[in-house]
């Protein structure tokens, strides 16, 4: 049976949000079952039915609960019903520790937005100077900033909003352990050659190829991501907080 501990009230609905959220990620309140009413939510949570309300309003508009006029709220399976907006609080467990599928959904995620847009990049970009450009500083400066402006450049050049809000939506993800994933992608910003076979596809106006050469570089992150998962990876089975 699921229960709540009061709210610090100058938390407000952000608190209450939290909590439910917490217990529908982990399991307590499984898709389907009901929530308690808004009375007793009020009473347990120590809050205002009208910040219990906008909690659940948050919750609804995340597809994480199905808010039925007159015939109360339900958990939902946010599997079915979530979008990317609730990528980022599935990276990081209950405990503070990182899901390993998640890190691994996520670094597939990359490869595949990646290699796609450096395709259409192949057919939709008129300019390639700012990629010539960060390409030739990827030597210099900070190798994860200039890299990151590089696939930047490249899903802007695809001119698909849907995957500049998915790239949006994986960086919010992996934001928690963003030095620990950079240092594991050093292997792929170093592979600067792979970065000019990109450019040098797009530029000859060749979607596969660029697909592929996008692909290829992007494989060289995904691979050591997962081959560090199989060494253990404490680094990302510990809180984020005891490292």
């Amino acid at each position: 049976m699921s229960t709540f501990a009061p709210v610090d009230r100058r938390s407000f609905s952000a608190a209450v949000f939290e909590q439910i959220l917490a217990q529908i990620l982990d399991g307590t309140l499984v898709p389907g079952a009901p929530l308690p009413s808004e009375r007793t939510l009020t009473s347990e949570l120590g809050v205002t039915r009208q910040v219990v309300r906008e909690a659940l309003q948050r919750l609804d508009q995340l597809g994480l609960v199905e808010i039925r006029h007159g015939g109360g709220t339900r958990v939902q399976d946010y599997r079915t019903s979530a979008g990317l907006d609730l990528l980022p609080r599935l990276f990081r467990r209950a405990d503070g520790s990182i899901d390993r599928d998640v890190v691994c959904s996520v670094m597939e995620m990359r490869q595949a937005i990646g290699a796609d847009a450096a395709a259409l990049c192949a057919t939709r970009l008129d300019d390639t100077s700012a990629l010539r450009a960060a390409v030739a500083d990827l030597g210099a400066g900070t190798a994860a900033d200039l890299d990151s402006r590089f696939w930047d450049l490249i899903v802007d050049g695809s001119q698909n909003i849907c995957y500049r809000l998915s790239l949006n939506a994986l960086r919010q993800a992996y934001h928690p352990a963003a030095a620990l994933v950079g240092h594991i992608l050093t292997g792929e910003v170093a592979a600067r050659a792979r970065y000019g076979s990109v450019l040098d596809a797009i530029d000859a106006r060749d979607p596969e190829a660029a697909r592929s050469a996008a692909a290829e570089l992007l494989a060289i992150g995904t691979a050591a991501v997962r081959a560090f998962l199989e060494r253990g990876a404490d680094g990302l089975t510990k809180p984020m907080e005891d490292r």
